[in-house]
């Protein structure tokens, strides 16, 4: 099968179902996101991590792709690859699980620190725009409210994550200053 079918050659794109839609439709920019944070995790992924790290990105990047099917079906009746209070949870158990091992936050917090935490502040930063674009979309179509609950997580887990890997690297949060 090759790469490139010319379908979306008039500025149309395919959803689940057999739907065309153009490639400005809020739910292709919310999708679309989804998946540009995806990439910025696999980047993360190509770095010396932890196993524990590791595997929770992992985790997260397979999530992902459920929360990019789920964003692609406006069929809500069709229930596979849909995003699952389960998956919010899970994320709100590895928050707790990594928080226990830091600081208690008293500051704004930088972005910064280790390479890998940065790269990871800037996938928290695209996970925020995705979750605005699910907002957006959800103004104007029905979406599963589910796959809006795991990216706002998901934004919170991240952060986590970044204070995680630079406090293992023994580099302390940056704070803001006024």
């Amino acid at each position: 099968m090759k790469i490139y079918t010319k379908t979306g050659d008039d500025g149309t794109t395919g959803l689940i179902g057999n739907i065309r839609v153009k490639k400005s439709n809020p739910r292709i920019a919310a999708y679309g996101t989804v998946d540009e944070l995806n990439a910025a995790l696999g980047i993360v992924l190509s770095s010396k991590l932890g196993k524990d790290i590791r595997d929770l990105l992992i985790q997260i990047q397979n999530d992902l792709f459920v929360v990019g099917a789920d964003l692609a079906n406006p069929n809500l009746k069709n229930k596979s690859n849909r995003v699952t209070s389960e998956m919010a949870l899970f994320l709100e158990k590895e928050i707790d699980r990594l928080e226990e091992k830091l600081s208690k936050i008293t500051f704004f917090i930088l972005p910064g620190g280790d390479l890998v935490a940065s790269q990871i502040h800037l996938a928290r930063a695209i996970c925020r725009r995705a979750e605005t674009d699910i907002v957006k979309l959800s103004e104007s179509q029905k979406i599963n409210n589910e796959s809006l609950i795991y990216m706002n997580r998901l934004s919170d887990l991240l952060f986590v994550v970044a204070r995680t890997i630079n406090k293992r690297k023994k580099i302390s949060d940056v704070a803001w200053k006024k």
